[in-house]
């Protein structure tokens, strides 16, 4: 009888991986064609638009060449140097730092009120949420030209209202003023998007503790504060990462449309630079140092983040 079991064990355990193999097989084929043909289209994509370019910006950033190439001279660092030794470049660091922390606070902080507040609406909720999710459906440069609207200091209505209440708003030639509106505007266009994931995030708390709380005497506040925005930790850590990626890279079209990096250089972010020296300057060297140098930043900023506040985000339920 042992025997016979035995026998039964390793028989079953002889056509376990058969059966498994076949179910790979009937998926998959036998061989690493399909999922390679599957994924042929995305790493084509990542190979011509981000393995190649970011290999000649590598290449060019230890380059001087005149606008037309043809005059070459291989420098080593020395773009790099220039770069850092730089007063205007240092002046972009440190705007582009203000932008991106000013526009991750204020879209979380604003998709976050508005995620509680049409949760907490019963009739039309469909309706607010199709409202809210309206602005990522318009592109950035079309973002920009209706905010540099509202608050043009000629003709715009916002622009209007501040001008009557004493504000001597005028984005074209106060520093402050431009970069709290291509904050504002960059920050508006983003909202939507940590929208979506914190109202998926809210539905997946479970509903029990939320009654629980209630009956404990707990308000709408108290409960979304203690209970739901913990659960929360990952989307918004998340949310944080993503925020600063498009606070890097994203908000060209923004930039161009309002202000186009003035006044004096005040909302001239890094990624605008880029586009200035390289296609209007034509200094092909420094701008492909700065693109090195500006993935590099955003590589150490992400770095960070997981390295500091990763471990505080409650990944349990």
């Amino acid at each position: 009888m042992p025997a016979a079991v035995a026998g039964s064990s390793r028989r079953s355990g002889r056509t376990r991986p058969r059966e498994e193999a076949g179910l790979k097989r009937a998926n998959f084929g036998d061989g690493p064609g399909l999922p390679t043909l599957l994924l042929l289209p995305q790493l084509l994509i990542l190979l011509f638009f981000f393995f190649i370019p970011s290999l000649r910006a590598l290449m060019q950033s230890v380059l001087l060449s005149d606008p037309f190439g043809t005059n070459v001279q291989f420098v080593w660092f020395d773009n790099f140097k220039t770069l850092l030794a730089s007063s205007d470049y240092r002046q972009s660091i440190a705007v582009t730092f203000w932008f991106t922390v000013a526009q991750n606070v204020l879209t979380l902080g604003s998709a976050l009120v508005l995620a509680f507040a049409t949760d907490r609406i019963v009739r039309g909720r469909s309706a607010y949420r199709t409202i809210i999710l309206l602005p990522y459906a318009i592109a950035p440069a079309i973002a920009g030209i209706l905010w540099a609207f509202l608050f043009n200091p000629a003709v715009g209505p916002l622009a209007q209202v501040l001008h009557g209440l004493g504000i001597a708003w005028d984005p074209n030639l106060n520093p402050t003023d431009a970069l709290i509106l291509v904050t504002l505007a960059a920050s508006w266009k983003h909202i939507c998007y940590d929208y979506i994931f914190l109202v998926v995030g809210l539905l997946a708390v479970p509903v029990s503790l939320m009654e629980a709380a209630a009956v404990d005497g707990a308000g709408p506040i108290r409960r979304f504060v203690s209970i739901a925005l913990p659960m929360l930790g990952p989307t918004i850590f998340f949310l944080t990462v993503m925020n600063f990626i498009y606070g890097f890279f994203e908000t060209f079209a923004i930039i161009d449309a309002v202000t186009k990096g003035g006044p004096a250089g005040a909302t001239n972010i890094l990624v605008y630079k880029v586009f200035v020296d390289g296609f209007v300057n034509l200094d092909l060297g420094s701008s492909a140092a700065q693109s090195v140098l500006l993935m590099s930043f955003a590589l150490i900023c992400t770095l960070l983040q997981f390295r500091y506040f990763d471990r505080k985000v409650n990944y349990g339920v």
